[in-house]
């Protein structure tokens, strides 16, 4: 019988089809370059954002309902995520087939290979985050119309959502270069990673968080969340101290969830 290739295993994979196994450059320094990449690409969507949705807070902030405003601004948090979801997964991930006519012409050329190159290649710069033309013109037409409303109510929700946005955007840039010590970091890290194998790749769309995975049936089975997300016991972390860097990654059977997740460079 064929061996199921196990969850992490599946990630690593998907790592090593990376340009970044060049012989002619070293991972590290692929990864720093796609790195400096991506952030140049976020910086314009960061400063154009973020000091439009500052200044409606602000705005807001003085306004007759300060605390409305500040509620409807929180608001653009669940918003947004649901969003990053829906378009994750039916969008970014969808397959739109040729056929006749401006919009099916559009849909197959433009949206079809949107996504798919970062998951051929998901340390390739180009392909990890935004650019600010990505949304400016539905943010065009969305700011002005926001205005309908009093300042404290549409424009504020408008401001929280395009912040959370850019949130959003740094959020997915960490998770695939950096390797912070946070838990909740550790968390997404292992959450994208898996989405990004082919085991994966139709769950998981959350690329901030898990809970509407959750709510639309999306998340991980039982068995790989347990693999992605077990944490590792006091006996196993002091072994891991004292481990030989020439030891086979899997001999202990204990050990499989965190082992394969360092073989990844994936920290517990």
């Amino acid at each position: 019988m064929k061996a199921v290739p196990s969850p992490i295993a599946e990630v690593h994979e998907r790592k090593n089809s990376s340009p970044a196994a060049r012989p002619d450059i070293s991972f590290g320094t692929y990864k720093r370059q796609q790195a400096q990449i991506s952030r140049r690409r976020l910086y314009p969507v960061t400063v154009f954002y973020s000091t439009y949705a500052v200044t409606l807070l602000m705005l807001g902030l003085r306004s007759r309902h300060p605390l409305v405003a500040v509620i409807f601004f929180a608001w653009g948090l669940p918003v947004w995520t649901l969003v990053e979801y829906g378009f994750h997964r039916f969008v970014l991930h969808g397959r739109f087939a040729p056929g006749e006519g401006i919009i099916r012409r559009f849909m197959h050329q433009r949206l079809d290979p949107l996504h798919w190159e970062h998951h051929k290649r998901p340390l390739d710069g180009h392909h990890i985050s935004g650019q600010l033309t990505d949304l400016l013109p539905l943010f065009v037409v969305a700011a002005p119309l926001s205005f309908v409303g009093p300042i404290y109510t549409l424009p504020m929700l408008l401001a929280g959502v395009v912040q959370f946005y850019v949130i959003e955007e740094w959020v997915h840039h960490s998770v695939h270069f950096y390797n912070f010590r946070d838990p909740y970091f550790r968390y997404m890290k292992r959450h994208h990673f898996y989405h990004h194998s082919r085991r994966g790749m139709e769950k998981g769309y959350g690329l901030t968080n898990g809970f509407w995975d959750i709510v639309f049936g999306t998340r991980f089975p039982n068995n790989v969340r347990l693999a992605l997300y077990a944490r590792p016991t006091r006996s196993i972390k002091a072994a891991r101290t004292r481990r030989d860097t020439s030891r086979p990654p899997y001999r202990c059977s204990e050990d499989s969830a965190s082992g394969q997740r360092a073989s990844l460079g994936i920290d517990d």
